[in-house]
């Protein structure tokens, strides 16, 4: 890699470090905090957030018309969903020891914290719930494909404007076919070891 793109690629990992702090920060300023997984808020912020909650039945009535019919497609995708989920551990489990890649821990992507929000009626938790599973399984997704990627064909595209997933900064640049041949089994090796990057 060329020495402006580890410049850029150090100043994201500090940037990254500072809103980790911001996040730790905003954390202490809506007193509450992160304890073993559980989300624990202030005895008086637990009472404000349930002043604050919409009732049920108020807000299904307020709902518009086009969004109560649409609702039920949303939620049928929970199917596919489901299947991609045990797909993506067969997946991993088959074949990500073969090769000696780390498995992406499912816990990180997949993450339900918001139904601890008070301020939520039941169907609010639940959207939050549905939207935490299958945007969290895609990051999921998103990663597995990653190593694979790195694995397999770690070149960066010539040209495109889709998101970049999380290893592809590291991969060789498009046409350097020496750096492909030289660097492969580095870029492999990264994947036993992932913590440590």
């Amino acid at each position: 890699m060329n020495g402006r793109l580890n410049e850029i690629l150090e100043e994201i990992k500090e940037l990254e470090k500072n809103v980790q702090l911001e996040m730790k920060r905003r954390e202490e300023e809506l007193k509450y905090k992160v304890s073993e997984g559980k989300v624990i808020f202030e005895r008086e912020i637990v009472k404000l957030h349930k002043k604050i909650a919409s009732s049920l039945l108020f807000y299904i009535l307020k709902a518009p018309l086009l969004t109560l019919l649409s609702t039920p497609i949303i939620y049928s995708m929970i199917f596919p969903a489901v299947l991609m989920d045990i797909g993506l551990w067969i997946y991993q489990t088959v074949c990500f020891p073969v090769y000696r890649i780390q498995k992406v821990k499912r816990s990180d992507h997949v993450i339900f914290d918001r139904h601890y929000l008070k301020y939520l009626n039941l169907i609010e938790r639940l959207h939050c719930d549905y939207c935490s599973y299958v945007n969290g399984l895609f990051s999921y997704a998103m990663e597995i494909g990653a190593r694979t990627e790195q694995y397999w064909c770690p070149i960066k595209h010539a040209y495109g404007k889709a998101h970049r997933h999380s290893r592809a900064h590291q991969f060789t640049d498009y046409g350097d076919a020496e750096a492909y041949r030289t660097k492969l089994e580095e870029l492999r090796g990264k994947l036993r070891n992932i913590e440590s990057e």
